[in-house]
């Protein structure tokens, strides 16, 4: 977990990482994206697949070390490049947009010195077939005008100075992060945004500056053209005025909530919920008015005792119980089968990033792990929630770390994905800036026996999924158990599945002796753990290739594997 680093530093930190080389300079002369996209030619993946349709496949050739392309000159060729804390929507045209916070390689995203809006924020891409993505550009072209009589109404109750114009002036001072986007109806999508203001409350030995989430809506995804609604919420402190914290003591830090990273969901019930927070004391659930996409009850000034400031949400995950400073964050919530699932990402941001999961039947909880141990989250997960993804390596290649921070959705079919950002790992050769490369990663999740969802370990292709036979599952696998081991990549180990059912574990399955194979559930069992199993493209192989891989759960940790 981060320990000693502020919040806000620790965001400036997460921006500098890819603030080194751009991969080139851009432009002057050549012109932005246009706000609405010529439609490309995309194909998707066939809904009853042959045999034909996997023999004609073709597996992605896209670069994943993508710093020829880092320019902003070359945003056209990004595809998943510079993908950071992305939100995905399906949208009534059939396509995919995602939106992330704002992050490229060498930060060429704010270089255009043209005008005062930069480059903008929010970046929109879309899809259709989740592989192929085309960039549209960006959601919002600067500071909402919200903020200031906002953050001033604010400072005002708190009996500190009111901030000035020249604070103001420079929209890339702020922060903008995690915009979470969904669709309300085929005629509204809306987007609950973050906006981090820079500086302490009233300068040295005072706590950070606060965070506000906003709203915008559109009707038209593809247009790109986005209504700011205004305020949302604010970080809440049931401190009273106490802000006179030192921002290196986390104990005490002075907001209770963080108003970071939204996730938004309507219920079954047609009830709409905020769930929202990052590190401090943890996730707080809130419910929407439907009609407005705003907060349903009237909310009070923001600081006062826990009784007074109830309305900004009702704790329903906490990592550590009473740890105001906690590497918690990102909550994603969806629903599927009766329980609602909540996403979390754990520890800091660049190589040990990770994500766990928890359901509860209501939204607002209590959460409970997957191994039971945990019943109520609101009073401390600590280390228990089970590991989805992890920092991982198998032969080839360099791997991956830094996965987390996701977005869960489903193609209104049955079949669920996970997308979230995933780094190279430190000091890999040719890239200026360790764990800069932000590459976007889709993967398939698949639902267990039990309900419990697993996330596929290579990156989704749309591989054509003819059904697999026992038989193909026979020959050499490399196998990865996430057991959790901070900042640290999971390195996979070999092992043989033999023909008659008898296998060879290795390191990667100590002990285990035999293996089965149910067609009609898509589940390979090793022993008694029981592996979701698809085709899939092999990222590492040069040239790529197809392959099988697999995935599973047991206990807090996850399996995947796939075939050599």
């Amino acid at each position: 977990m981060m320990k000693h680093l502020n919040k806000w530093a620790f965001l400036l930190a997460c921006t500098l990482a890819v603030s080194c080389s751009s991969g080139g300079s851009d432009d002057p002369d050549v012109p932005d994206t246009p706000n609405k996209p010529e439609t490309p030619s995309q194909p998707e993946t066939p809904n009853n697949p042959t045999s034909e349709d996997l023999a004609k496949y073709v597996c992605p050739t896209y670069n994943d070390n993508y710093t020829s392309v880092a320019a902003w000159t070359q945003h056209s060729k990004w595809n998943l490049a510079n993908v950071h804390d992305p939100s995905v929507v399906k949208a009534a045209d059939g396509y995919y947009y995602m939106y992330q916070t704002d992050a490229s390689y060498g930060n060429v995203h704010n270089s255009d010195v043209r005008n005062s809006n930069k480059h903008g924020h929010f970046f929109c891409r879309r899809s259709k077939n989740l592989v192929d993505w085309e960039f549209v550009g960006a959601s919002m072209v600067g500071l909402p005008s919200w903020i200031k009589p906002k953050l001033n109404e604010i400072r005002k109750q708190m009996g500190v100075p009111e901030r000035d114009d020249t604070y103001f002036a420079n929209d890339l001072d702020f922060g903008y992060w995690a915009p979470c986007v969904r669709k309300v109806n085929d005629n509204l999508y809306r987007m609950y945004y973050c906006i981090t203001c820079p500086g302490t409350i009233n300068g040295n030995g005072t706590w950070s500056e606060r965070a506000f989430i906003g709203l915008m809506e559109t009707s038209d995804p593809a247009s790109n053209k986005w209504e700011d609604k205004g305020f949302v919420i604010t970080n809440a402190s049931d401190k009273g005025l106490n802000f006179r914290v030192s921002q290196t003591d986390y104990n005490n830090c002075y907001f209770k909530f963080n108003a970071i990273d939204p996730t938004y969901i309507i219920t079954p019930e047609g009830k709409h919920w905020l769930i929202y927070g990052s590190w401090h004391s943890g996730f707080a659930a809130v419910e929407l008015d439907a009609s407005t996409g705003k907060i349903k009850v009237e909310l009070p000034k923001p600081f006062g005792t826990a009784e007074e400031i109830a309305p900004y949400g009702k704790l329903i995950f906490t990592r550590t119980l009473n740890n105001r400073w906690q590497g918690a964050e990102a909550p994603e919530i969806a629903y599927h089968d009766g329980y609602y699932y909540l996403f979390v990402a754990y520890d800091a941001l660049d190589v040990p990033y990770n994500t766990r999961v928890l359901r509860s039947k209501n939204v607002d909880g209590p959460y409970e792990t997957m191994n039971g141990t945990v019943k109520d989250a609101a009073n401390g997960a600590n280390e228990n929630p089970t590991v989805l993804t992890h920092p991982y390596k198998f032969s080839a290649g360099s791997g991956w770390v830094g996965i987390s921070h996701c977005a869960v959705f489903d193609d209104g079919n049955g079949n669920w994905y996970y997308v979230s950002q995933q780094r190279m790992p430190a000091n890999v050769a040719g890239i200026n800036a360790s764990n800069a490369i932000m590459m976007g990663g889709v993967r398939s999740i698949k639902w267990n026996e039990n309900g419990w969802p697993v996330v596929m370990p290579e990156r989704y292709g749309a591989v054509p999924q003819v059904a697999i036979k026992a038989s193909e599952l026979a020959g050499t696998w490399e196998g990865i158990d996430l057991a959790y081991e901070y900042g640290k990549q999971r390195v996979s180990t070999e092992f043989t599945l033999n023909a008659d059912g008898s296998m060879t574990g290795g390191k990667a399955w100590p002990n285990v002796k035999v293996w089965n194979f149910d067609t009609s559930s898509n589940t390979l069992t090793i022993g008694t753990t029981k592996l979701k199993v698809q085709r899939e493209v092999d990222w590492e192989a040069s040239p790529r290739k197809l392959t099988i891989v697999y995935s599973g759960v047991s206990g807090s940790k996850s399996f995947w594997g796939k075939k050599k």
